[in-house]
């Protein structure tokens, strides 16, 4: 029987940086991935003959040090230092129904059928070119005129007067400065408070410093607004509605909040802490989708010497004595290892894998309170032709549009997910990836790829019965900014959180495995107590999203979690 040094849970990217790093320091890795295809939901699919889409579909946080310690640029990366962008179509105030159109593009009686039998289709090997597409955000606003950043979040702002021009550059300057002082804490292992090394003293301190640095107004601001509501933030400071609307969507994307809800303003903060080629906030749309971010990362793994197996189910992590002893797979195969690493979700680890029996009643307690209910839906959309969304410029469609009219629209659409229902008027952000790839669709066509908010978890009446009903919605939606779009759809594929959970294998179906709110990050997360990656049981560690920092596709948790294992076992 072959025997490894490290076993890795999971081929999503945080396990493959993770595997890459140890198997670097000479450790001989093994990674089990349940999926026919690793790169978890950072994989580029095949959705319909033709047309593939990445269900993580924008890169903003990938941390320059995995870039750097995996070589990921030898093994086919290409990230430019220009950054992406955004911008608002003009709304036809009277549209065709999306739907009916998109029934008879799809020759469909009803559009569930179609959409809840697909299934994804393995990730393609290589994709044609290099390089990135660095599009302008362009908020759709029902104002008749676009809106649109450009550059690194926002750099520049087109569309706005004069006054909220320079009102936005000065809150620009704030928010950078204040992510500026989260950033490091979210870049290394959390302290641990009860017994601090010189090293995690010294680091907090530093922190401190560079707090005290931003001089006594900003220091005041900065633990003012720290815990403050997006909506208060941007009333205080901004005029323009598209503008607000843009940045409460951001602010609170893939959460379950509103942007009058307490701390949403740290979504902001979080994603302005990510970087691309050293520009805060800085986003991309990669050629070939996320995939191409997980290839590049399988392939270093490789080089690496890590060894990777897809269809390998773990059933049970092996426990003794607290300490593990190995994993069994689900066709019974037992492999014995003394280093565990999981990088799935931190409850299905824990409670399935390892056992209740195995854990503390106090411990099992605080994993079964972690929030991982999803509240975003993803749209993939096969079309014959690109789209063409009103008052956009034709190559500003490359980049984001946002359709968030208003910080009160956005709220109005997150109310109804309080109560288990799904918003009439959703918020959504849209790319068109095939525009910058001609790999991801055929001659003449185009894949859009949508994030829409808000869609719950858990559907009061279910997501058999609400499904056609909510793709009704969004393809009306869409309709008003892109009339005629319905008559080109050849097929489409609506995830909801629950399909998000079936897929990836992720509870709730909750991409940050976790709600990323004050009382779930940092040195508590996962759980109060257990934020450093080790866990209860000797010898498993965690690396997923739902450990520090958490999700979104950095590698930041897989690489932490490495040098932790590296320095225990030293």
């Amino acid at each position: 029987m072959t025997s490894y040094d490290v076993i890795v849970i999971g081929g999503g990217h945080n396990g493959l940086v993770c595997a890459t790093i140890l198997a670097k320091s000479g450790r001989k890795v093994l990674v089990l991935e349940a999926a026919n295809e690793i790169g978890g939901a950072a994989r580029t699919e095949e959705f319909y003959p033709g047309f593939r889409a990445s269900t993580a579909h924008i890169l903003n946080r990938l941390h320059p040090d995995v870039v750097k310690t995996l070589e990921l640029e030898k093994h086919g990366l290409l990230l430019s230092p220009k950054a992406a962008s955004g911008s608002t179509p003009t709304p036809d105030p009277s549209p065709q129904g999306g739907l009916a159109a998109a029934r008879t593009a799809l020759n469909l009686g009803e559009f569930g059928r179609e959409a809840e039998t697909s299934s994804p289709s393995p990730l393609r090997g290589g994709v044609r070119g290099g390089g990135n597409s660095h599009a302008p955000t362009i908020a759709l606003s029902a104002t008749g005129e676009r809106l649109t950043l450009y550059g690194a979040y926002g750099e520049s702002l087109a569309g706005a007067s004069v006054a909220e021009q320079v009102a936005w550059k000065e809150l620009r300057a704030q928010l950078v400065r204040y992510a500026g002082i989260l950033k490091p804490m979210l870049s290394r292992r959390p302290p641990d408070l009860g017994g601090m090394s010189l090293a995690e003293t010294s680091a907090l301190g530093l922190t401190a410093l560079s707090l005290k640095r931003l001089g006594r107004e900003d220091m005041r601001d900065f633990l003012r607004m720290l815990l403050m509501n997006v909506a208060d933030v941007l009333d205080e400071q901004l005029e323009d509605d598209r503008l607000k609307g843009l940045l409460a969507f951001d602010a609170v994307l893939g959460s379950h909040l509103g942007p009058r809800s307490p701390t949403s303003l740290l979504g902001l903060y979080y994603r302005l802490t990510g970087e691309i080629g050293g520009a805060p906030g800085a986003q991309i749309i990669p050629l070939g989708g996320m995939g191409q971010i997980a290839a590049a990362i399988a392939s270093s793994a490789t080089k690496a010497g890590a060894i990777m197996r897809s269809n390998a189910i773990v059933n049970k992590i092996r426990v003794e004595n607290s300490r593990v002893t190995g994993v069994v797979l689900e066709n019974a195969e037992e492999i014995p290892c003394r280093t565990i690493v999981s990088a799935i979700n931190p409850s299905t680890t824990f409670l399935d894998l390892v056992g209740p029996r195995e854990l503390d009643t106090g411990f099992v307690r605080k994993v079964k309170n972690i929030r991982n209910q999803g509240d975003a839906a993803k749209l993939h959309l096969a079309l014959d032709r690109p789209p063409e969304f009103l008052g956009v410029r034709a190559e500003d469609h490359r980049g984001r549009l946002v359709i968030a009219p208003s910080t009160d629209h956005v709220e109005r659409a997150f109310n109804p997910a309080k109560y288990g229902e799904f918003s009439a008027e959703p918020v959504m952000e849209i790319t068109l990836p095939s525009l910058s790839d001609l790999s991801l669709a055929p001659d003449g066509a185009c894949v859009l790829s949508a994030i829409i908010q808000y869609a719950p978890y858990r559907l009061k009446q279910g997501w058999d019965a609400g499904k056609p009903k909510f793709f009704k919605i969004v393809m009306d939606l869409l309709e008003r900014y892109a009339p005629g779009i319905g008559a080109t759809v050849r097929h489409a594929e609506l995830l909801t959180p629950a399909d998000i959970e079936a897929r990836y294998r992720m509870p709730g179906g909750h991409w940050h495995h976790g709600e990323l709110q004050a009382d779930q990050m940092l040195m508590s997360r996962p759980v109060s107590g257990w934020s450093g990656y080790e866990t209860p049981v000797d010898g498993l560690f965690l690396c997923g999203a739902g450990s520090h920092p958490g999700g979104g596709v950095s590698g930041a948790p897989g690489l932490n979690a490495a040098r932790r294992i590296l320095a225990a076992r030293s």
